[in-house]
């Protein structure tokens, strides 16, 4: 028989599946699945704009995004739909991390480059244990990401070439090594408050997105729990950023009282202590003191297009225009930030640095938890 859906909103903790083409009983395929427990809510669709529009409800609108946990599709479907649905997933920034899993026929047989071409993560012939099926969802929402992001760094463009000043370069060099040795002091008492809080390491790494859209590993002081990344499709709803003005998701990501920041981090995150190691990256000449803030990977992506990437002509900065003019507001748009960083590309100057570097020293202390 078919199973009622669930209609109220689910919590955080609710795990959210959606089943695509199964005209009958989907869970006829999948033994034991717990349709019945609270772990687990689901929805059935049959037709690919409807269901396209149910997980793009989910991700972009600040108020009710939530990241389906997966989806599952009969590939019977998916064939007669010449895999449309995988081709627009693919291309959203966010459903693309979805784990993707096709159900099949007894006899039914498709090739591993046809699964990899069209973005599914594994096909199962029916019927298939959920206890077993569960395990790969568990193993592709904790790594899928991961892998995609990797696989985006051969795919950003190679075109926009920077070429810092030499006296912008010594300049770096000796404020870096200043900064280093002033700050010296505090780097053992901050890296045991930190280790003695939580588990994990003193120093959070991560790739970065600089100047020409080089890409790096960008150094701070760990003020999160080591689950943060994998928590941040939960936490949209906290987002400071407004949407486009057309109407879809914002790019870049500021929650306001993040629960992912220890009582530690709180302290060196609202004196800009958790920054100190990307003296580090100054010195390496990944980034420079003053320029345009690195972005993550999948904020990166999203700016490719010619109206947008000038804001990678320019160096990857410590301190930059956007810190010391729109960082505390609580409300600002995503082309608001994206204008500082143009305009900080194309009119850089010795006296604009000096400029934002005086105003930075007002700026160090953040007014808002974030």
């Amino acid at each position: 028989m078919n199973r009622p859906l669930l209609q109220s909103e689910p919590s955080l903790a609710t795990r959210e599946l959606l089943f695509i083409g199964f005209e009958g009983d989907f869970d006829a395929n999948i033994r034991n699945f717990p349709y019945m427990g609270t772990a687990y809510r689901y929805a059935v669709k049959n037709d690919a704009t409807e269901a396209f529009a149910w997980l793009e409800q989910r991700v972009d609108r600040l108020e009710t995004f939530q990241m389906p946990y997966a989806i599952l599709c009969k590939l019977q479907w998916l064939q007669a739909h010449q895999f449309g649905l995988c081709a627009q997933l693919m291309a959203h920034p966010f459903l693309r991390y979805i784990p993707l899993i096709a159900l099949t026929e007894q006899g039914e047989m498709i090739s591993t480059p046809v699964l990899a071409k069209n973005g599914i993560d594994d096909c199962y012939t029916v019927p298939v244990e959920w206890n077993m099926l569960e395990e790969r969802l568990i193993f592709l929402n904790q790594y899928k990401p991961k892998i995609l992001d990797a696989a985006l760094i051969a795919r950003l463009p190679k075109n926009y070439q920077y070429k810092l000043p030499l006296g912008k370069r010594i300049f770096d060099i000796i404020a870096a090594s200043l900064g280093i040795l002033l700050s010296i002091p505090v780097w053992l008492p901050i890296a045991l408050a930190i280790r003695l809080e939580s588990k994990g390491p003193v120093i959070y790494r991560s790739k970065r997105v600089g100047s020409g859209y080089h890409i790096f590993d960008f150094f701070k002081f760990r003020s999160m729990y080591l689950d943060a990344d994998q928590r941040l499709h939960e936490l949209q709803h906290l987002n400071q950023y407004r949407h486009n003005n057309n109407g879809s998701g914002p790019v870049f990501v500021k929650l306001s009282k993040d629960p992912r920041v220890t009582r530690v981090g709180r302290f060196i995150r609202k004196y800009s202590l958790d920054e100190l190691p990307q003296f580090i990256n100054v010195l390496r000449g990944d980034m420079s003191l003053v320029g345009n803030r690195p972005l993550p990977l999948y904020e990166a992506e999203m700016l490719v297009n010619e109206a947008w990437c000038e804001r990678f002509l320019a160096p990857a900065g410590l301190t930059g225009l956007w810190q010391v003019s729109k960082r505390s507001q609580a409300s600002m748009s995503m082309e608001e930030r994206i204008a500082l960083d143009i305009k900080y590309a194309k009119n850089a100057s010795i006296w604009t640095d000096f400029s934002i570097i005086i105003k930075t020293f007002g700026a160090f202390v953040q007014k808002d938890d974030a």
